[in-house]
């Protein structure tokens, strides 16, 4: 059951990062992350250069910035509370166009959009270049308990088929003259919620049997070593050691000024 169920988040490409071990992706992600979230951000260029370097690592992966711009979408709601903080919080006060916004609101609201926007898009790369099932066991190689991993493995395997059960018994309420219009309607679709629980307790039962009457022990088999090599750690820790001077960089800025 592990073969042939690529993540449509998963952009299929023959690159150098995507030939990269899962486990050391991750590691690079979350130091990049890190770096971006203790950068003062007073700092403007600093948030400039590490888009550039995501830029690059977009290039390299011939990933199409199309693709990243369309699934920026998920930030949106970051972008919504940034966008009120200017006008709620307190402090020295601007005029912009008419406006009086706070200057630390502004800032904060800045800061919100350049470290959020940030770390989605390294977000973004990871899932892009990395299978569903692969991210899983380098996190697994990274100490994650293997019983979470073979949670989310099933989470990933079955949230399509889950949806796609979902689909059908929208079709059939359609098909019967169904449409929700009101508050009224619920208690059909409180039974529709229900009758797809069931559904899904009763495959997971299945899926289970199945599962032991080939063998299985409470461990789901390796089908592949997920190793690197030191040239492979070499290559992920390029983006995080870059951003880490970056943020150096701006931290000096700072105690210069002061």
């Amino acid at each position: 059951m592990g073969a042939g169920h690529a993540h449509a988040l998963y952009v299929r490409r023959d690159s150098v990062v995507h030939r990269l071990p899962p486990h050391c992706k991750i590691v690079a992600t979350v130091g990049f992350v890190l770096a971006v979230a203790i950068t003062p951000r007073h700092e403007v260029w600093a948030f400039a250069a590490y888009a550039l370097l995501l830029a690059g690592v977009t290039v390299v992966a011939r990933i199409p910035f199309g693709t990243v711009l369309r699934r920026m979408v998920i930030e949106i709601p970051f972008v919504a509370f940034a966008f009120f903080l200017p006008f709620v919080a307190r402090g020295e006060r601007v005029e912009v166009l008419g406006l009086a916004l706070s200057v630390d609101g502004l800032w904060g609201a800045f800061g919100i959009l350049a470290k959020g926007t940030l770390g989605v898009v390294a977000s973004i790369l990871l899932a892009a270049t990395t299978e569903p099932r692969t991210l899983l066991l380098g996190v697994e190689r990274l100490g994650l308990p293997p019983l979470l991993t073979q949670i989310a493995t099933f989470m990933f395997r079955y949230l399509d088929v889950v949806a796609d059960e979902l689909r059908r018994m929208r079709i059939a309420r359609a098909a019967r003259g169904f449409e929700a219009r009101d508050l009224r309607d619920a208690k059909v679709l409180a039974r529709s919620l229900g009758a797809l629980f069931l559904r899904c307790f009763e495959r997971g039962e299945r899926v289970h049997l199945a599962m032991l009457s080939r063998g299985y022990d409470g461990a789901m088999p390796v089908l592949a070593e997920v190793g690197a090599s030191r040239r492979q750690w070499a290559l992920s820790a390029a983006l995080p050691a870059a951003a880490g001077l970056v943020a150096a960089a701006a931290w000096m800025a700072v105690w210069t000024l002061r």
